[in-house]
C-alpha cells in the first residue's frame, strides 16, 4: 500500500469509527426517584424498548439515538435545573417524556429561550394543548378529557353520588375541571369535592365527607402514592368497599398497583392509549414482541405510554434526517413534527393515528377505562 492509498485508508476508518460514536441526544428530566419513580420507571421501559430495536437496527442515518434522564425526584424546580443542564448541550435536539404538571410549567420559558422542542410530556394538563405553544408536543390526551369521561360513567347512578378528591396544585386543580364539565352540564355541583394537600396527603376529611354523604363514587386526582392511601383510607372505613375509585391515567402503572396491595381490584383507571393485552394493535404488537425478547412479563399502559412516545419521536427523527439531508438540529426536529399528517403510530390497519400542525400540537385524544382485576392487570 502506498503512502496516498494508506491516508485515504486511515481517513476512511477515522470517518467510519465517527459515525460509529455518532449520537442524537434526547434529553429528559424526570422523577427517577420519590412519589413517581414506580410510573416512570415503567414509561422509560416502553421508550427503551422501541429506542433499543430502532438503535439495532442502525439508528437514525447512522446515528445511535442516546436517552439521557436526568432525576428531579419529582420536583418542579430541580426539573428546571435539570433541563438548563440538558439544553446547555448543543447535541441534545429535544427535550422528551418529562413528568408532571408543575414541572412542565417550570420548563416553559426555558423552551422558548433554548428554542428546543418538549416532545411527549408525560401529563394531560390542558394548558399544554390550549393555546398552542410552539414548543410542546403532545402525544397522549388531556387529564380534562379523562375526569369528564370517569365522571360520566359514575353519573349513571347520579351525579349527586359522584365526590371528587383532587390534589390542591396545577395538576389536580387542572384536571378537576373535565369532572365539573359534566356537573354544570347537569345544572348540578358535587355534594363533595375536596382538596387535598400535596406535600403532606392526608384524605381523612375527604374520605369522612364520601362516607358521611353516601357517595357512590368518587374520582381521586394524585400521584400513585397520594391516591393509593387515599383508597386505603376509604376501605378501612364502614361501607368504603362498596363505593367504587375511579383514578387518572398517570396511576396506569404496576407500581400503583403494588402500592395499592389487596385494596387494588377493581379500582378504575382512565387508560389514553390501547389495551397493552389487544395484539390485535399493530403497535400493541410490536411492543409485546420487543418485550418478550428482552424478557419482560407484562406490559403496562405506563410502558405504552413510552413506547408511544419514542414512536412519535422516531418518526419524527427519520423526518428531519431526510428533509435536511444534514445533522438533525432543533429547528430541522421541530419543522419536521410540525409537518407530520395521520402518521399511524399503530404501524398498520387499527393502529392510532396523530396529526400535528403548526396550529395544532394536541396529539391523540384517545381516552377508555379500566380496572384493575383480582391478578393485578388492567382490564377494558
Amino acid at each position: 500500500m502506498n503512502r496516498a492509498t494508506a491516508v485515504v485508508a486511515s481517513a476512511a476508518l477515522t470517518l467510519l469509527s465517527a459515525a460509529a460514536s455518532a449520537q442524537i441526544r434526547v434529553g429528559q428530566t424526570t422523577g427517577l426517584t420519590g412519589p413517581v419513580a414506580a410510573s416512570v420507571a415503567e414509561i422509560n421501559i416502553g421508550a427503551e424498548l422501541y429506542l433499543d430495536h430502532v438503535n439495532a437496527e442502525g439508528g437514525i442515518a447512522g446515528q445511535q439515538i442516546e436517552l439521557v434522564s436526568l432525576d428531579d425526584k419529582n420536583q418542579p424546580p430541580l426539573a428546571l435545573e435539570n433541563a438548563k443542564k440538558l439544553v446547555a448541550d448543543p447535541k441534545v435536539v429535544t427535550l422528551f417524556l418529562n413528568r408532571g404538571t408543575p414541572h412542565t410549567q417550570a420548563i416553559l420559558p426555558l423552551l422558548a429561550e433554548a428554542r428546543i422542542v418538549l416532545l411527549a410530556p408525560s401529563t394531560g394538563a390542558m394548558l399544554l394543548h390550549n393555546p398552542v405553544n410552539p414548543w410542546i408536543f403532545n402525544v397522549r390526551a388531556t387529564y380534562q378529557a379523562e375526569t369528564e369521561r370517569l365522571t360520566r360513567h359514575f353519573a349513571t347512578t347520579g351525579l349527586e353520588r359522584v365526590a371528587l378528591c383532587y390534589v390542591d396544585d396545577s395538576f389536580g386543580l387542572d384536571a378537576i375541571q373535565g369532572a365539573l364539565k359534566v356537573f354544570n352540564e347537569a345544572g348540578k355541583k358535587p355534594v363533595v369535592s375536596e382538596a387535598i394537600d400535596k406535600a403532606k396527603p392526608d384524605y381523612t376529611a375527604c374520605v369522612h365527607k364520601v362516607v358521611f354523604n353516601r357517595q357512590l363514587g368518587v374520582v381521586m386526582i394524585g400521584s400513585p402514592v397520594s391516591v393509593a392511601a387515599g383508597v386505603k383510607a376509604l376501605r378501612a372505613t364502614d361501607g368504603g368497599s362498596a363505593i367504587a375509585v375511579g383514578t387518572l391515567s398517570n396511576n396506569a402503572a404496576s407500581g400503583f398497583v403494588k402500592e395499592l396491595g389487596e385494596q387494588a381490584t377493581g379500582v378504575i383507571v382512565s387508560q389514553v392509549f390501547p389495551s397493552e393485552r389487544r395484539l390485535a394493535t399493530p403497535m400493541i404488537a410490536q411492543a409485546d414482541r420487543l418485550a418478550t425478547a428482552k424478557d419482560i412479563k407484562r406490559l403496562t399502559p405506563a410502558m405504552i405510554e413510552g413506547f408511544a412516545a419514542a414512536k412519535v419521536l422516531v418518526i419524527g427523527l427519520k423526518k428531519a434526517a431526510a428533509d435536511s439531508k444534514g445533522p438533525i438540529t432543533r429547528a430541522s426536529f421541530k419543522r419536521a413534527l410540525e409537518s407530520l399528517s395521520r402518521v399511524d403510530i399503530g404501524g398498520g390497519v387499527g393502529g392510532v393515528e396523530l396529526t400535528y400542525t403548526p396550529t395544532d400540537h394536541t396529539g391523540l385524544q384517545y381516552v377508555d377505562l379500566s380496572y384493575i382485576s383480582a391478578d393485578g392487570s388492567f382490564r377494558r
